[in-house]
């Protein structure tokens, strides 16, 4: 065997390896339901969280769950030798001109940051929301339990925090509690605003906002499917950037759908018992979640939720009415299908923490000719870069190929106006980048 033969065949059984990582099948299996449910119960026993609740007691309120979060994040923190910066981040709001804030109050974030230790600066965040509210979303003393909504992402991020804090990643990983959510997503707005002004360089933000019902209100029962929500395209694109996209396509293209779809595949490699499900659409259908306030300033982000969602458990006060039971409560929570789904938060985590930076500018060219040719800026910290193409109507990336330590490469007897293309920059243990859709022409 020849030398060039016996490198190619290396650099196969690496790239190989690399995609079923064991790091990542551990990470899976130190994901603990019972600690979710125990967490869920915790804050389910605050009573109500709802955003204007008690912030004075001890044991009621949304001040009494934003103290115990902050504890949970700071014991985890010391068993890891302090490899967590904890700290509140809040935003006042007042009564005036918002018509679902009943009096003006202090938005507290809760915020533990785990830091990178190649690229310090680079973000991934998982957040789940403190806040519940009853029918009213003003009345903020009768009880609220949330246990679904959003009890569930919230230990969700806790429990995420506790697995990868047991691990070292070349990016920062961001846990984080977010409030009012409930009325106009304030604690989100808060945070997004507070890591652009600190330059924060966001690789994405996962928004967990309901992971714990597996049966619909259409008596559907599932607990392996589950959604995630991604804009289009981020509404801070430019002109020029419009433009392109009317002319070379990538309608579908924007950096939150890029990192749902790395999302998708993560979760069917080493996960392949669940069932990711995309969603082309900001969120639910005229709802919100607190990833908007991401996208709105730029920053991809997405939303993982259930697939079957029941009404009679969201947003209602706890009752009987015409023999249905309303209200969010404890006994409605499916957990080893939360610990599922805080398992897909954290193995994308890990591994996008594990990956090096995506390349900032991917140029494609191949007018008129049988190929496709891709430029692209080397980035620091990769070993190699994966190309990536589909049909242009296909949802997901369906073929790729690994071209080594370079900068271009020309995909021969391809044509490129039945195709999308992406890079992704790879690094030494094999983990991926997100795809970068070209944004950039080769004249030829």
């Amino acid at each position: 065997m020849n030398y060039l033969m016996t490198l190619a065949l290396l650099i196969a059984f690496n790239f190989t390896s690399a995609q079923t990582d064991q790091k990542i099948y551990d990470i899976i299996d130190n994901v603990s339901a019972d600690r979710i449910k125990k967490d869920v119960k915790t804050l389910v026993d605050f009573g109500t969280r709802n955003t204007f609740s008690d912030t004075v007691s001890q044991t009621r309120g949304i001040g009494a769950a934003r103290r115990w979060i902050k504890q949970e994040f700071e014991t985890i923190s010391k068993d890891c030798n302090n490899c967590m910066n904890v700290f509140y981040q809040k935003d006042f709001v007042t009564k005036e001109g918002n018509n679902r804030v009943p009096h003006d109050a202090w938005i507290v974030n809760v915020v533990a940051i785990q830091k990178g230790t190649k690229y310090p600066n680079r973000y991934i965040i998982m957040s789940g929301d403190i806040d519940s509210r009853g029918s009213d979303t003003m009345d903020f003393t009768s009880d609220a339990p949330g246990a679904n909504d959003n009890a569930s992402g919230m230990a969700g991020a806790i429990e995420a925090a506790r697995v990868l804090s047991k691990y070292k990643f070349e990016s920062s990983i961001v846990y984080v509690g977010l409030s009012g959510e409930e009325q106009g997503l304030f604690g989100g707005g808060g945070l997004a605003a507070y890591a652009k002004e600190k330059g924060w360089d966001i690789i994405g933000i996962l928004n967990n906002d309901m992971i714990g019902n597996i049966e619909g209100v259409d008596g559907v029962i599932d607990n392996r499917t589950f959604r995630i929500f991604s804009e289009p395209v981020p509404p801070t694109e430019t002109e020029r950037e419009r433009q392109m996209r009317r002319f070379y396509g990538g309608e579908v293209d924007g950096i939150s759908r890029q990192l749902a779809r790395y999302v998708h595949k993560t979760t069917q490699t080493y996960m392949p018992e669940m069932n990711p499900m995309m969603v082309y659409r900001l969120d639910r259908f005229g709802r919100g979640g607190h990833h908007r306030p991401f996208n709105d300033l730029g920053f991809a982000g997405i939303r993982i939720m259930e697939a079957h969602e029941n009404y009679t458990q969201q947003h209602q006060d706890i009752r009987t009415e015409n023999g249905i039971t309303y209200g969010d409560t404890f006994e409605h929570v499916n957990f080893p299908y939360a610990a599922k789904l805080t398992a897909v938060n954290a193995i994308n985590m890990a591994s996008l923490a594990s990956a090096p930076p995506a390349p900032k500018s991917v140029a494609i060219g191949g007018i008129v000719e049988a190929s496709a040719k891709l430029k692209w800026d080397k980035v620091d910290g990769a070993t190699g870069y994966k190309i990536y193409w589909r049909d242009t109507t296909s949802p997901t990336w369906d073929h790729s190929r690994y071209v080594g330590d370079t900068d271009e490469f020309t995909l021969d007897g391809i044509v490129i106006d039945n195709s999308y293309f992406g890079v992704a920059s790879v690094g030494k243990d094999g983990h991926e980048s997100v795809v970068v859709f070209p944004n950039s022409i080769i004249r030829n």
